[in-house]
């Protein structure tokens, strides 16, 4: 038999079948939408759980004091360092690899007064830097400037909860607050944060004011907090170091002492995001894989059907000079066609699907973020559609194989004696 002989048979009998072949080829398909929708929703829920971690800061160093764990320079094990404002601009000059860095006074339980409303918010007195250090985006207004730090200016920005709070639906920038019995201006608002990571009090809650301007509650020497971050990723370790040993240096202790000054790096933490989203997309990848899986077997089913009741069929191709090669050549083809079919079926299903949903809510109906950012994007990603075709076609290899093993193999003489 020539490859076109056996491409007409192939059609002819897929043609005969028609039922069974739609069948097939349906619940292939929907394997395959299955499968890549399964995966878009897990590569979305892993980039908004991402996207919601960063948004904390961009590699995030926050640093605190803390206890000696060891004598150094003559000193005592168990000495409380507190970090010092003067220590900011040594370690700028230190680190040239630290792209921003602010202290931060925290100054919570603070009582603040919009007219006849009256909340207890956490209040923050931070550089200009700090907005870049902690990924603050700007609603309405602006941020800090070096110039109301410098002119110690009364001037306060809102996170999206706290301006909530305070003016409802009407736009506060412009408006007057009392702090503590102090009138401030507020002269911005932050776009709401979708913050699955913090330290101390969550961002939407708070109110910025300049860090010079805070000396009007606390003594600026001792800040609660430093807040920086690096050029680059790669500089984060050297920038580390660096900073440690200036510390050393000011407070009398020892550079490998981790209790005496102590760190959190936010971007360590990413490890564990990157871990669940692995372990969903795996989790989901295995659920598409057995719906596939089960596709398959319905196909070498239908296959094994297709050969019993072609018996005597094969039986007469073989009595005319049909070869095994040909016989399974032909199994083999309706097997991949129907595969084939299916995959590109499912494929296209499975975009119009996600596209039709677009989003899945998440994290924005917690914050009250209508923005999207913290919400499931689905998209059908080209890995997904390469795996799963060549999943598809591993399965309709597998599953067209025995069936067609089985028909070559058939005696021609007791195939035309099969009832």
């Amino acid at each position: 038999m020539t490859a076109a002989s056996i491409c007409r048979e192939a059609a002819q009998a897929l043609r005969f079948n028609r039922q069974r072949s739609i069948l097939t080829t349906i619940s292939l398909a929907w394997g395959v939408a299955c499968f890549v929708i399964l995966n878009g929703y897990g590569d979305g829920f892993h980039r908004a759980l991402l996207k919601a971690f960063r948004s904390q800061g961009q590699d995030l160093v926050l640093v605190f004091g803390g206890r000696t764990s060891s004598q150094a320079g003559g000193e005592r094990a168990g000495r409380r360092i507190l970090l010092e404002r003067t220590d900011v601009e040594a370690i700028r000059e230190a680190a040239p690899m630290i792209a921003a860095i602010s202290p931060e006074m925290m100054m919570r339980g603070s009582t603040v007064v919009h007219g006849y409303r009256q909340q207890t918010i956490t209040v923050r007195g931070v550089h200009t830097e700090y907005g870049r250090v902690r990924n603050q985006t700007i609603a309405t207004g602006r941020w800090i400037v070096p110039e109301d730090e410098g002119q110690k200016q009364r001037v306060a920005v809102l996170g999206s909860n706290a301006a909530e709070k305070l003016f409802s639906e009407v736009p506060p920038v412009g408006e007057e607050i009392t702090i503590d019995g102090l009138r401030f201006t507020v002269i911005g608002v932050l776009l709401t944060k979708t913050q699955v990571a913090n330290y101390d009090t969550p961002d939407n809650e708070c109110i910025f004011i300049p860090y010079e301007t805070s000396s009007l509650y606390r003594d600026l020497k001792y800040p609660t907090y430093f807040v920086w971050t690096p050029v680059n990723p790669e500089f984060r370790e050297q920038c580390l170091r660096q900073m440690r040993e200036t510390m050393a240096r000011l407070h009398n202790c020892s550079p490998r002492d981790e209790r005496a000054v102590r760190t959190v790096v936010f971007s360590e933490f990413e490890r564990l995001i990157d871990t669940m989203g692995i372990a969903l997309r795996l989790l989901l990848g295995f659920i598409g894989s057995l719906t596939l899986g089960i596709g398959g077997v319905g196909l070498a089913n239908i296959m094994l059907v297709s050969v019993t009741q072609r018996t005597r069929e094969i039986g007469i191709l073989k009595a005319i000079g049909a070869t095994r090669r040909s016989i399974l050549g032909q199994f083999l083809l309706e097997a991949m066609t129907i595969v084939t079919v299916g995959g590109v079926l499912g494929v296209a299903a499975g975009w119009g699907l996600t596209s039709l949903l677009g989003t899945l809510p998440l994290l924005g109906p917690l914050f009250k973020d209508t923005s999207g950012a913290g919400d499931i994007h689905l998209q059908i990603s080209s890995a997904a559609v390469l795996t799963s075709t060549i999943l598809l076609e591993s399965v309709g290899l597998i599953a067209g194989l025995l069936p067609a093993i089985k028909a070559s193999r058939l005696d021609p003489i007791e195939a035309l004696r099969y009832e």
